[in-house]
Order: C-alpha cells, then structure tokens, then sequence
C-alpha cells in the first residue's frame, strides 16, 4: 500500500535515505527538494491545495508532499539481531498509545539517545503515518519499530532473554526513577495518554519508576515522560 507524508524536512529525509519514493508533490517550487528528487529518478508534479487536502487532509504540510511505501514495521528478533555486540540494550514499549504526534515525538527523543527499539501493539495504538513522521522530523525513518499482536507475551520473551522491564506507572511498588540503576538491558514501558499501563503488562514489569510531580498537574505528557525517562537511562550509563 501507498501512503502519504508530508512537510519539508519529512519529505527532504525520506529523499536523503533509501525509503521507497513513489512521487513528490508541491504546491510550489522548491529547488532543494526537487534536486534531490531528481538526482534519485523521482517524479515532480505540481499539485493545487485541494489535492494537499484529499492526500493527507487538513495539516501543516507547507505545500510538500511524497507518495511513499507503507511504513515497514520490524519483527522483534530483527530489532534484537541488530544490537551491536557489548552495546547496553535500550527497548521502548509503547502500550496502547495512540496519538500519532505522541508517537512522533517519541520516536524524535528515541533517536536521540539510541534506543535500539520500539515495540508497539497492533490493536488500540496509533500506526506509523504521516503524522507520526510529520513530527518526528525524520526518526521514523532511523527507529526500529515493531508491532506485536499481544505485548505481555513479548515482555516475557524479553525477560528470558536477561532483559528487566520497567514500567512507569503508579503502582504502590514505584520508586522515584532516578533510583534505579539502568546498567542492565531495560526495556521501558510507557502507558496510554488516558489510562497507563494496562494491568497484565504492569504485573509482568520487575520494577516500577514514577517521575516525581511537585505542582499542580498531576502528570506529564506521556512524550515528555518517555524522554525524561530515556535520558535518565542514558545519563545513568553514561554519567559526566
């Protein structure tokens, strides 16, 4: 199947790499994108809003759009098969989230700090679209990510393969998340915007972090959580 991304650096990444590249189209010229498009073979055609409008519907695509393969989703043994030998591995798990600017904004904080994966449900999340490439300004296209059908059984795979999991929820047998020690394979497990963690993917975690909250609000965006979350593994693992 066919999909449509959308935004200037969006589409000028996709060009830059080896995704599948059917067509781009703009609304204006613009000599950057079509150079690179034609030093690649491909097609430029010049398009109305109303074409913008039907593609991708009613977004910020500041009038540049690429006609692309569906996003590949990988297998969980290919993300694990292609952690470097004596690298600490880092996996994200995403359980039931499902706004793609969310998503988006994940996978821009996972590619900053070189999460080796990101493993996703197939039922009740939000899939790899425009949107999420949209605002991970290219990581979509450098992140690993996996779909699975049931995500407790993959934690438990993970956890006979040495990794420890750790979910950020409000169990009562949370700590602060700067206690622990993450010099061990982690794989982070981050809940819904509405709901957290569902109940059988939070029994299945061996420790429980929650991010201490001292004003008002009594929780972040589950994007910012996942990022703080993720520079504590870095920062624990590579301290200054």
């Amino acid at each position: 199947m066919e999909q449509y991304i959308y935004g200037r650096n969006t589409v000028m990444e996709a060009l830059k790499g080896d995704k599948g590249i059917h067509k781009v189209c703009l609304l204006q010229k613009d000599s950057g994108i079509i150079e690179l498009a034609r030093k690649k073979n491909i097609p430029v055609e010049m398009v109305d809003k109303q074409f913008c409008f039907q593609a991708v519907g009613k977004v910020v695509h500041q009038g540049i759009l690429a006609c692309i393969e569906e996003y590949k989703y990988f297998e969980v043994e290919e993300i694990l098969k292609d952690i470097p030998a004596g690298k600490q591995p880092t996996l994200l798990i995403l359980d039931g989230l499902q706004d793609p600017h969310n998503l988006g904004a994940i996978l821009r904080s996972a590619d900053a700090i070189g999460v080796d994966g990101v493993i996703i449900g197939k039922h009740r999340s939000v899939k790899l679209n425009g949107t999420v490439a949209k605002v991970s300004t290219g990581a979509i296209d450098h992140v690993k990510v996996a779909s699975v059908t049931n995500l407790t059984k993959t934690l438990e795979s993970l956890k006979e393969k040495g990794y420890w999991v750790v979910g950020c929820d409000l169990s009562d047998k949370a700590q602060d998340y700067r206690q622990v020690d993450y010099n061990m394979p982690v794989a982070l497990v981050m809940g819904s915007e509405g709901e957290g963690i569902s109940r059988l993917v939070s029994k299945t975690c061996d420790l429980h972090v929650i991010i201490p909250m001292t004003g008002h609000v009594t929780s972040l965006n589950v994007s910012v959580a996942t990022a703080v979350l993720l520079y504590q593994v870095h920062q624990s693992r590579h301290p200054l």
